[in-house]
């Protein structure tokens, strides 16, 4: 079965509104795998305007699931990285000021770059997952770096799911295919959520892993995170 990831940035952008350490996030982390998760993502950005670095050290304390951290690979970040050694190191290309994370990966652009990075991740045996489109040419470099895994950006398939689902999967259903091709697990996220959840989970052949954080913690304003957490396992099965 397809892995449950939490992010949870959106309880430390909550905690951060109002200063102090309400919500804790530590303790969600450890009710959300109480309550089924198999796995928690943070995404620590240069402003801490959510997850904090101290807050990944934390984490690291009382994760016993999977640990995934996602981030650019700044100076910074590599430190961080290197001295918390999570299980997983998810890549993305963001700028400082981004907002949220919008693109891919251009591996080609970017080859050398990658082909480093992940080189040192193997090195300290932290898997890697790189965010890319569902773009077959850039997957197929990609896996030339030596990623183990990619994490598919799935913003596309959420906004045109509810227009024409099949179209909107197309390219995914692809994607995957190449990617189970080139020996790549695959991850998916951004903007997946109770209503298109199940019908991606159930096409993309291989999915190992999809990382969920906005939606989710939104879901369970209203349905509880316990339950909540039950809903999104359920459509992955």
């Amino acid at each position: 079965m397809t892995k449950l990831s939490v992010n949870i940035n959106k309880i430390a952008t909550i905690r951060n509104a109002r200063g102090g350490g309400i919500p804790d996030v530590i303790k969600m982390a450890i009710d959300c795998q109480r309550f089924g998760a198999q796995g928690i993502t943070v995404h620590p950005r240069p402003d801490e305007r959510h997850i904090r670095r101290q807050d990944v050290f934390d984490l690291k304390q009382v994760v016993t699931t999977e640990f995934n951290i996602e981030g650019y690979p700044s100076k910074e970040f590599l430190e961080l990285i290197f001295q918390v050694v999570p299980e997983q190191v998810t890549l993305v290309p963001d700028k400082e000021d981004v907002l949220t994370s919008n693109a891919g990966w251009d591996t080609f652009t970017h080859y050398g770059f990658l082909k480093e990075i992940i080189s040192e991740f193997k090195s300290k045996g932290i898997r890697t997952s790189i965010f890319i489109d569902p773009d077959i040419k850039m997957i197929e470099q990609v896996a030339k770096t030596g990623t183990d895994r990619i994490e598919l950006y799935t913003e596309y398939y959420a906004s045109n799911y509810i227009i024409n689902k099949e179209k909107a999967i197309s390219n995914y259903t692809k994607a995957a295919h190449c990617a189970n091709d080139m020996g790549l697990g695959i991850n998916a996220g951004h903007d997946l959520n109770l209503d298109n959840l199940h019908y991606f989970a159930q096409n993309i052949q291989g999915l190992k892993e999809v990382s969920i954080g906005h939606a989710l913690i939104s879901d369970a304003l209203y349905l509880g995170m316990e339950n909540t957490i039950q809903l999104y396992l359920r459509q992955l099965k």
